[in-house]
């Protein structure tokens, strides 16, 4: 395993084997499902979705310990795209556990990728500048930010299965058909709030 293969994200070749694209849109079922229910922010979600759907090896504090300062646009700077930072935080452990001294170069680049593949979509990075038109009224806000963090899990994910396509086969598929209503959001945030 010596380069990680280049991968071209935008355009049609950019599809997957169709039981590939069917895990891919679950994952971003599942992101958005974490956060349309309260129970986490758009980093986090991305991240623990992506770690649990593909077997990162973090443990869900582990992954909400590291991507919690990047929530709500860098600690609510209205910097970067929290989403967009839970998916780079994703592709640097699912692409960089594997030789990460040897491969640095190829795991910026897809962080560039990346970026790129997201702003191509989105217009911008700036958490500032997507929520513009949307920030003076919650309710849009709030499904504009659950919208963004789906669709980056799910670009993340076909990064991450492009590079690594051994990974679609230990599918976290219990983990991914798991859904919660917003009241069940937040017995689960009450539960980790007095359990941990």
């Amino acid at each position: 395993m010596n380069a990680t293969p280049q991968i071209e994200l935008s355009g049609g070749s950019n599809k997957l084997d169709p039981a590939v694209e069917i895990l891919i849109e679950r994952i971003g079922k599942r992101a958005r499902n974490l956060y349309e229910t309260h129970q986490l922010l758009c980093t986090e979600a991305v991240l623990v979705t992506l770690n649990d759907a593909l077997d990162g090896g973090l443990t869900k504090t582990q992954a909400i310990a590291l991507s919690a300062p990047f929530c709500v646009a860098l600690g609510e700077s209205g910097c970067m795209c929290g989403a967009l930072s839970g998916a780079v935080i994703a592709c640097g452990l699912f692409l960089g556990n594997r030789q990460p001294y040897r491969h640095r170069r190829q795991i910026r680049e897809s962080a560039r990728r990346l970026h790129d593949e997201f702003k191509s979509y989105n217009g911008a990075t700036c958490c500032s500048v997507l929520t513009r038109k949307v920030k003076h009224d919650k309710s849009a806000h709030f499904q504009h930010c659950a919208d963004v963090t789906a669709r980056t899990a799910e670009i993340a994910a076909r990064m991450i299965l492009k590079q690594r396509p051994e990974l679609a086969s230990r599918s976290n598929r219990k983990f991914l058909s798991g859904r919660n209503s917003i009241i069940g959001g937040a017995f689960m945030r009450l539960f980790h709030r007095l359990s941990h």
